[in-house]
């Protein structure tokens, strides 16, 4: 059975979800590298923008993510020279 989203929300520690929205900030940290930190999809990472950001916070993360292509590594360019594995390693907080 999959575990609902407020109940994996609700495992998350508060740094966790600072990590999470300080990530989803980041031009460089994909939606994957959120996954492989924090265990949170796509969709998920938008949730928790929305319940943890006000309403023009989220409106503007939302128009700034639109079509960036460096938020999804499959999109991204074989020029872009770094990874954003190493972006992210700072970001994951102890509990």
């Amino acid at each position: 059975m999959a575990i609902k989203f407020s109940q994996r929300l609700a495992t998350l520690c508060e740094g966790d979800v600072s990590a999470v929205i300080q990530m989803a900030w980041e031009d460089r940290t994909s939606f994957e590298t959120i996954q492989e930190r924090v265990g949170l999809s796509e969709s998920e990472v938008i949730r928790l923008m929305r319940h943890e950001l006000k309403a023009s916070s989220f409106q503007m993360w939302r128009t700034r993510m639109k079509g960036r292509a460096t938020k999804h590594r499959a999109l991204r360019s074989p020029e872009m020279k770094f990874h954003d594995l190493e972006v992210a390693d700072h970001r994951r907080p102890n509990c």
